[in-house]
């Protein structure tokens, strides 16, 4: 099930953005097999296992990269793959003996997608990073943030999952259509400074344009603007407006009961503060749900601010089953939606176990294959 269904994808187990990529694959209906390290990875902090929700909707085989067998295995898997995804440091893959080469050799339609944050090449590509290094050199992460104020990680999601896991997985399936036309493979070498930057295109050329000032929290989409804007009400709950268009402007100072005449023109950047000031004072006078009642689905282009715990219990959310439980545990459904080749609901993380080994490899070997691998001492 799923538009995917039928792609194969081998994924090196690794942390940020190609578990999410390979989830999302998964998610649209691909058989991805996970090979993980005996060992399991240091995450940073503990986590267990069934709230690592990016590793849900495929299982995993556990093996020793450093022996010849293991090698062998991960060979033959690629050699049914329509794509490989690592996460590595540029030469590790080939100082295991699964680089492009060996890969592509095996399986000359692979797709041999390689996620990193600075590249392949240049002279950070050797450098440990995270999300916000990335970003931070992009000159994105110096846009983002209140005036006055230092520039604000967006958590890690610009960097690893839009800048990285969304820009893999767009990679594997240009890839996989060109391969399934050509006949032929290739190494994708996705980065996530490559993709955050792309992401920044409109930024990028408003300021070519000297559309946008370089001090945060001065322009249209950077709090800058007070109809773009965070406000607070009096139970210290948050809303947000986006009222930029002029009608849309109208819409919301008229549901505000304010007169444009105190605001003055919207795009005089000299009228900002005092406007601010104004709607400030006004959405202090009631709490969020309050102003909910009054603004929301209404052209004003406002929505409250929710907390993860609020957002899945929000009528517009459930309307759309935009989260769902799987595993007890709530999280985002599968998106984007599709009207015929709907994808099976998901599975939650699973463990390495014998039994999910088996499971793991039962759409790539044939089970006289496995029993050989586990006599060996190959996999568990």
């Amino acid at each position: 099930m799923g538009p995917l269904a039928g792609v194969r994808v081998v994924e090196m187990a690794g942390i940020g953005p190609v578990p999410l990529a390979a989830m999302l694959l998964a998610d649209l209906g691909a058989t991805v097999i996970r090979i993980d390290r005996k060992q399991p990875i240091d995450l940073g902090s503990p986590r267990p296992l069934e709230y690592n929700l990016p590793l849900r909707n495929r299982r995993s085989i556990a093996v020793d990269l450093k022996t010849p067998d293991a090698v062998e295995l991960a060979l033959r898997l690629v050699a049914r793959a329509d794509a490989l995804l690592e996460g590595f440091r540029p030469g590790v893959m080939e100082r295991l003996g699964l680089g492009p080469e060996p890969c592509l050799a095996r399986n000359p339609r692979l797709v041999y997608a390689r996620m990193t944050g600075w590249g392949q090449t240049g002279p950070y590509s050797q450098g440990a990073a995270h999300d916000i290094n990335y970003i931070a050199l992009t000159g994105v992460l110096n846009a983002i943030g209140r005036k006055g104020q230092p520039p604000t990680p967006p958590l890690n999601l610009l960097g690893d999952f839009a800048g990285g896991s969304l820009y893999l997985v767009m990679g594997v399936l240009a890839g996989i259509i060109e391969a399934r036309s050509s006949g032929h493979g290739q190494v994708v070498d996705s980065a996530i400074v490559d993709g955050v930057a792309s992401l920044g295109m409109s930024l990028y050329g408003m300021y070519g344009g000297r559309l946008v000032s370089l001090e945060r929290g001065t322009n249209t989409n950077d709090t800058g603007a007070y109809f773009y804007e965070v406000y607070e009400c009096s139970d210290g709950r948050y809303v947000s407006v986006a009222s930029i268009e002029g009608r849309f402007h109208e819409e919301l100072l008229r549901r505000l009961e304010i007169d444009p005449a105190a605001i003055g023109q919207q795009w005089d950047k000299a009228n900002w503060p005092r406007a601010r000031a104004l709607l400030a004072a006004k959405f202090k006078t009631r709490t969020r749900d309050e102003w909910c009642a009054l603004l929301e689905a209404t052209d004003a282009c406002f929505a409250p601010v929710l907390t993860l715990e609020e957002a899945p219990r929000h009528p517009q959310m459930q309307a759309r089953a935009t989260f769902i439980e799987v595993g007890g545990v709530v999280q985002p459904a599968p998106a984007p939606r599709f009207s015929r080749t709907v994808p099976e609901p998901p599975i939650p993380p699973q463990p390495v176990t014998p039994a999910n080994t088996d499971a793991a490899l039962a759409p790539w070997l044939a089970p006289e294959e496995v029993a050989a691998l586990r006599a060996a001492g190959t996999i568990d």
